[in-house]
């Protein structure tokens, strides 16, 4: 080649193939026809047809395919003898093969070959008996034959290898076949002895294939024993809910509504909850259809009495989930179903002693004394009672006192004993409970039921203990001294009061105070009072207490009570110009001008109004978290006329604002002399 620069047009080897196919270039023409004539080009055939088979079988012996080929066209010829050696050498070679000995088995039949066939059915069973093929087609061919004993001869050899399940149900359904029901029965009977000593076929729906199979036939006495070996036979460990339904379903077509109820109620307490919903769906259908509203309620409970049960399988330290499950039960069950769910719920101690743990736990135990006491329906009182006190006797046991306590517990195991009319007990609980955690709870429920007892001596020494457990507390010594101011003991109850407010640190100092105040004003000690409110005003220059004390002084009734509250508020005013917090001064100076507008002259109201502040609006600068600006805020602010005029600083600045008001009114009558005409001319 010359040019050896490559072609403008490429051509690729898929383009090559494509035409290749495209024009058919590879295929080979079809063989001529060719017609027989005569024998001896007939046995010409043959032989090169035969050597042909053989060939391929003396390439590969163990290709079945060839084997049956070979045997298939001698078939053809209506040579069975040959294709019958044929058959016979290939099993040589492979008797596990299926398809040989079907295909041999089949062409013995197709040629009405019965003996043959037979006799091809017994090896093969007798030497592969585990495949269910030959079995079938064994006892079939021996049925379309009319041989009804041979066919049952073959269905008993083959039970005696145990088979599978459909074989069991094939041989049934042969005696059905023929209204051999008592046969079939038997059947059934040896099937399910199988399943109970072999355990070959242990499933359900055996059972109750063969209680529907009495069924069908009207033996319903015979149905429902076999129903009944079939629960005895799983037991409780392998319950199957399809089992009960079906129970079910055949007692509810006999009419036997009440044992349809008790197979139902039978299955649920027994069958794990998360399988018995095809349970449940049943059991609901059938009490809307046959049951009364009671009935409907029952199985409504029933399911969510699972559900419950599930809940507190999975975390048993739920709580709620207990209380909800109590409440259901103690609505509908007996009273020892309610002590166990209660005995349950209680056994679950929180594993943490930290009382955020226990807060709701605690509630158990509550309610569970109350169920005994209130709603258990026992023998007698006494035995409720007893068992109460057993409940209540425990739970305090079980509360680790050294790091935590429930007041409440304690308080309500007194009111029961109270109500059992047990006072020494119920003040020993609270001794107890006292002397092991002292709560302020405690106390206060301790005194108050000695009040109703009317024991005040009693309530004297608990008092003191109770303000040596917790002297802040202003509460208490408040209600001590009330206390005694009912028992008409006064000096007592002002003692307390003086103990009180002595006291290094108080949570409500305030409310000491004007209960103390308070006191000495009903007895109309008003120069005592008078003290009380100066000993308060050197702890504190609060403007409330100001007020409080101008107010006492004009209550006071007397002549000289106005000129005293007069006095008290210009103590007042003169004590809170240092004050910071500029809104209580203008609070005190609002409440004088109320008094001298009620009370006062001209004169005293024109005083007052002169110290009146004036609110003006400032702006300061804020700064945020980290030391940056964040901009200005507006805010009003008070100035008084009495720090004015000791801040000349203050007059001065007041004067140049003045003074810049003016200079901006100059200069805007300048800029516009048109306005200064025209007013001029009109």
């Amino acid at each position: 080649v010359k040019n050896k620069a490559p072609a403008e047009v490429q051509i690729t080897a898929e383009q090559l193939l494509r035409e290749a196919k495209e024009r058919e270039l590879e295929l080979l023409p079809p063989p001529p026809q060719q017609k027989i004539t005569d024998v001896e080009e007939l046995n010409d055939y043959k032989l090169r047809k035969r050597k042909t088979f053989e060939d391929n079988i003396r390439k590969n012996r163990t290709v079945i395919s060839n084997w049956i080929k070979y045997a298939q066209w001698e078939e053809s010829l209506k040579e069975i003898q040959r294709a019958r050696s044929i058959y016979e050498r290939a099993l040589d070679v492979d008797y596990r093969n299926v398809t040989l000995w079907l295909k041999y088995a089949e062409m013995e039949m197709k040629n009405r070959q019965v003996n043959h066939a037979r006799n091809i059915w017994d090896r093969a069973i007798t030497t592969l008996p585990r495949v269910n093929q030959f079995w079938y087609k064994y006892t079939y061919m021996e049925e379309m034959l009319g041989n009804v004993a041979g066919s049952r001869q073959v269905f008993e050899r083959w039970m005696e290898w145990q088979p599978e399940e459909q074989a069991w149900h094939s041989y049934i359904n042969f005696e059905l076949r023929y209204k051999e029901v008592d046969r079939a029965r038997t059947i059934y009977e040896r099937y399910i002895l199988f399943s109970l000593l072999v355990i070959v076929h242990p499933d359900v729906k055996n059972w109750i294939k063969y209680a529907r199979f009495e069924e069908k036939h009207s033996y319903f006495a015979h149905a429902r024993k076999v129903y009944e070996r079939a629960v005895e036979f799983f037991g409780e460990e392998h319950m199957d809910e399809h089992l009960y339904v079906a129970f079910a379903k055949f007692e509810e077509n006999q009419k036997e509504f009440e044992r349809v109820r008790v197979i139902y109620k039978y299955a649920l307490d027994r069958i794990p909850k998360q399988e018995a919903q095809n349970l449940f769906k049943n059991y609901t259908i059938f009490e809307k259809k046959f049951g009364d509203r009671r009935g409907i309620e029952d199985i409504i409970v029933s399911k969510r009495r699972f559900q419950y049960e599930e809940e507190v399988k999975a975390n048993p330290h739920n709580y709620d989930a207990w209380f909800d499950y109590l409440r259901l039960v103690e609505s509908d069950a007996d009273a020892e179903t309610v002590r166990e769910v209660y005995e349950r719920a209680i056994a679950n101690v929180p594993p943490i002693q930290e009382k955020r743990h226990w807060k709701r736990y605690i509630y158990l135990w509550i309610n569970y004394a109350l169920y005994e006491e209130l709603e258990a329906k026992a023998s007698s009182k006494n035995s409720d009672a007893e068992r109460t006190r057993q409940v209540y006797q425990a739970c305090i046991e079980l509360i680790p006192h050294k790091k935590f306590t429930f007041a409440k517990i304690w308080l309500l195991y007194a009111q029961f004993e109270i109500r059992q009319k047990n006072l020494p007990l119920a003040r020993r609980a609270l001794g107890t409970s006292i002397g092991k955690c002292p709560k302020n709870k405690l106390f206060k429920g301790y005194i108050e039921l000695e009040l109703q007892l009317r024991e005040f001596d009693r309530c004297r020494k608990l008092y003191e203990k109770f303000l040596e457990f917790a002297p802040e507390n202003c509460t208490s010594w408040i209600k001590f001294a009330e206390l005694e101011t009912i028992l008409g003991d006064i000096d007592r109850a002002r003692a307390i009061y003086e103990l009180a407010i002595g006291q290094p640190r108080l949570d409500m100092p305030e409310v000491l105070w004007k209960s103390y105040i308070d006191f000495e004003i009903e007895q109309e000690e008003y120069e005592k009072t008078r003290n009380l409110y100066r000993r308060l005003l050197q702890r504190t220059q609060h403007v409330k207490v100001w007020i409080s004390f101008a107010q006492f002084e004009l209550s006071a009734g007397r002549e000289e009570s106005l000129s005293r509250c007069r006095q008290i508020y210009e103590e007042a005013n003169k004590a809170m110009r240092n004050c910071e917090e500029k809104e209580e001064r203008v609070m005190l100076l609002e409440s004088w001008r109320n008094f001298e507008e009620e009370f006062g002259t001209d004169t005293t109201k024109e005083r007052i109004d002169k110290l009146m502040p004036e609110k003006i609006k400032k702006r300061r600068k804020l700064q945020a978290e980290d030391g940056s600006d964040a901009g200005w805020e507006e805010y009003y602010d008070y100035i008084f006329p009495e720090d004015t005029a000791n801040q000349p600083n203050l007059k001065l600045l007041a004067m140049a604002k003045l003074w810049k008001k003016q200079q901006q009114e100059s200069e805007a009558a300048e800029m516009d002399p048109d306005k200064d005409i025209d007013e001029s001319q009109s």
